[in-house]
């Protein structure tokens, strides 16, 4: 009697036996998002569960046994081509809602059924939205970006190699990045939602309010991941973002800025700078002219400084061509990247210094006279030394600047000013470079300055030498006085221990370049 009575009183239903029933209705669904207005999937389960933690298995809260029960319920809805059209729009509610579970995918063998389950259905839904036909409302907008963000935005598992790298920025241990054990769904996600932007069906008024600052915030934050096969649908998907929503252009561009300062001049460590240059360097060529002050700073705080970290190979590929897009853009910018290449220029590291010169041929083919006139002086003293470097890539990547016939032309113009900054280079390299390549090309070069100007080439040659005359005969006087001052210290000599005067006064004509005493300074102490 008293089970019966019990039975007919009305009983609370538990968050977990409705977050494994996944036939919603599209009245709970909608009543359930109304929590992820201010952003669409930061609690991203109100509908169906506690949250992704309890849900799925994948938190702290519920244990093995209690995650089997819950997912009792979860079984395939029927598939699209098999309830009419009048109900697509309601099964395709209850479907995004189904997929808001996030399985565990740390373990392989666990949830094996579940798993398929979810993946079946979000395959059907790239079906769903790749046939179009219907327009998207702004429950299933929501109930959408719900799903998105609870499948795809989660703290990122920490780097397992930053410990290994090397000062360059490279894997000393070449270990493998970390590959993402969930990429079976979230591949088909990314896919739904590189659909979903694409579909003529999606409204872009009506879609940013869903796709709003925060979920564009959270999607670049994925650009971190270490999985290449992620960071290449996140750039797919950004550059549709930003394509569609013309609203979001200038705080995508921010955030973007916001990611390279944190690297440049904090961590020096993220994973998708390559990606995130590349899809600026799309955006660059679509920039308007004259271009805004505001894409000008882009240029002199961003782009030029990226050039300062040690692990710039990693993406000098792509900076460099968003650079060259800029001096494209706007010519008199040439002088402002030059300088910018001469303040962050290496000095120790020669690999890094073989890509800038590659970079700076490209930038010099698109600079006017002009513009070369205003930083010559600087560039070619730059130049210079790289023509003396002892590594023979960096002199011989230096050389190569007179193959291109726009620079060529550029030096032959302004001789006069640069060949006497570079000849002395030139003749070093022609008397005592060891690598026999290096001087084959600093021949050729030295004839093609000779025949375009004899005349200033020979004053050149006749400065050089008498230079090295002046600097012989200097350096024969300070080995006189050095040699005097031993005599002197030799004459001082009061006891009778040894005066050990040649080694200190070898280890003073290599570290004090002070000036030297003169022989009328010295005769008042001999004469004592």
């Amino acid at each position: 009697m008293i089970k019966q009575i019990l039975n007919k009183l009305p009983r609370k239903p538990s968050s977990k036996s409705s977050a494994a029933d996944p036939s919603l209705t599209s009245s709970s669904a909608r009543a359930s998002s109304n929590t992820v207005k201010k952003f669409p999937g930061s609690q991203p389960a109100d509908a169906v569960g506690n949250g992704p933690a309890d849900a799925v298995g994948n938190g702290h809260a519920a244990d093995a046994d209690s995650f089997a029960l819950s997912l009792l319920a979860y079984e395939p809805l029927p598939s699209f081509r098999d309830v009419p059209s009048s109900e697509k729009p309601g099964l395709f509610l209850k479907k995004l809602a189904m997929c808001c579970v996030v399985l565990d995918f740390g373990d392989p063998g666990r949830n094996l059924r579940e798993k398929e389950v979810k993946r079946q259905t979000l395959l059907e839904l790239v079906d769903y939205v790749v046939s179009g036909g219907a327009k998207f409302s702004e429950a299933a907008m929501q109930e959408a970006t719900r799903m998105l963000a609870a499948n795809l935005f989660r703290v990122l598992p920490s780097s397992n190699v930053e410990r290994h790298r090397s000062p360059d920025g490279f894997d000393g241990e070449e270990e493998e990045p970390a590959m993402e054990p969930a990429w079976p769904h979230l591949q088909v996600v990314y896919e739904f939602l590189l659909r979903f932007l694409a579909s003529p069906d999606t409204h872009a008024k009506l879609a940013k309010r869903y796709i709003d600052h925060s979920f564009v915030l959270q999607l670049l934050d994925l650009f971190d991941s270490e999985d290449q096969r992620e960071r290449e649908y996140l750039k797919t998907i950004l550059h549709r973002v930003y394509g569609k929503f013309m609203v979001h252009r200038p705080f995508i561009r921010k955030a973007i800025n916001n990611i390279f300062y944190r690297f440049i001049f904090e961590s020096e460590k993220h994973n998708g700078i390559a990606e995130l240059l590349e899809i600026l360097g799309s955006v660059i060529n679509g920039f308007a002219l004259p271009l805004k002050e505001e894409h000008k700073l882009l240029l002199v705080r961003a782009l030029i400084p990226l050039h300062k970290p040690k692990c710039v190979a990693l993406y000098h590929q792509q900076l460099s061509y968003c650079i060259t897009q800029f001096v494209e853009k706007d010519y008199k910018l040439a002088d402002t990247v030059i300088r910018g290449l001469l303040k962050y220029w290496p000095v120790t590291n020669s690999s890094k210094e073989v890509m800038f010169l590659g970079e700076l041929e490209e930038v010099l083919e698109l600079t006017q006279v002009a513009e070369f006139q205003r930083c010559m002086v600087p560039l070619f003293r730059q130049i210079g030394r790289c023509l003396n470097s002892s590594h023979f890539q960096v002199a011989e990547r230096a050389l190569f600047l007179w193959n291109n016939d726009h620079i060529r032309n550029l030096i032959i113009q302004n001789r006069k000013v640069i060949l006497p900054i570079i000849f002395p280079s030139l003749e070093r390299n022609n008397r005592s470079h060891w690598n026999q390549a290096v001087q084959s090309l600093t021949l050729n070069v030295r004839k093609l300055l000779l025949d375009a100007d004899q005349e200033l080439f020979n004053g050149c040659l006749l400065k050089f030498e008498h230079d090295g005359t002046k600097e012989k005969a200097a350096q024969e006087k300070r080995e006189l006085t050095w040699k005097r001052l031993e005599e002197v210290a030799a004459s001082r000599a009061i006891s009778n221990e040894a005066v050990l005067v040649s080694r200190f006064v070898s280890s003073l004509s290599i570290a004090a370049p002070s000036p030297l005493p003169t022989a009328a300074a010295l005769s008042p102490v001999t004469g004592m």
